[in-house]
């Protein structure tokens, strides 16, 4: 069974590496072209290029480019069963959000895209990270889309001024997750407690706090449970 995993585990980081060095190719090669983030909001603003969004529903609810399309190529599985529920608990402690929270490839992403952006449209696709646009790049680019361009640093990048949004979050927040989210732990929030001083470092460190009451809790209650689970045992 280990074996098995560790298997798969291997295929998938074989298969990504593959992936990243057509994406370089994609990109060395012309066939995408690349822009900063305030680059590609000068291209929005002066020659009103469309932008395609391909990140997962929990992503664009927190933040936007105003007036972006949206077609995710994942998306989050939002089944609830107990053969997904210790994953969905792992990854949300773990931090694995886009295709590391439980996603599924939309088979219809081309589809949705052609209905709502012609071929011949000077494209800028967008994602949080980059593995995700790019992804969307290469599939677009083989179905006949030649005018392509990718946010480089893309959206987790992109400074308020850069790029015109909506939403309640500024667009670098929108793609964290998890635990992290929660304590405030991740680069872009430290600069942010940097900026508007102790007030926010008060209410993370009121959330570790938290944190540490509910986890001494549980394992308090964990252990009541196995007693009386024992206790049911021995009678």
């Amino acid at each position: 069974m280990q074996a098995g995993g560790e298997d798969y585990e291997l295929k998938q980081m074989r298969d990504m590496a593959a992936a990243k060095k057509r994406w370089d190719a994609m990109i060395r090669e012309g066939k995408v072209k690349i822009l900063s983030p305030r680059e590609a909001g000068y291209a929005i603003q002066l020659s009103n290029k469309p932008v395609l969004d391909v990140r997962q529903s929990k992503e664009r609810e927190k933040a936007w480019v105003k007036g972006s399309t949206w077609v995710p190529i994942f998306d989050v599985d939002d089944k609830f069963d107990v053969a997904t529920l210790s994953r969905k608990v792992t990854n949300f402690m773990m931090e694995y959000i886009l295709y590391l929270s439980l996603t599924f490839f939309d088979r219809q992403f081309l589809s949705k895209v052609e209905e709502k952006l012609p071929k011949d449209a000077e494209l800028i696709v967008a994602c949080q990270k980059g593995l995700r646009s790019l992804a969307a790049c290469e599939l677009l680019y083989n179905a006949g889309y030649r005018n392509l361009f990718w946010i480089q640093g893309v959206l987790e990048a992109a400074e308020e001024e850069d790029l015109a949004r909506e939403g309640t979050q500024p667009l670098k927040f929108a793609g964290i997750g998890g635990l992290s989210e929660f304590l405030g732990w991740t680069d872009q929030q430290r600069a942010q407690a940097a900026r508007e001083g102790w007030g926010y470092r008060l209410l993370n460190s009121a959330c570790l706090v938290g944190v540490f009451v509910v986890a001494d809790a549980l394992f308090i209650g964990a252990q009541q449970v196995g007693r009386y689970l024992q206790d049911i045992r021995s009678h």
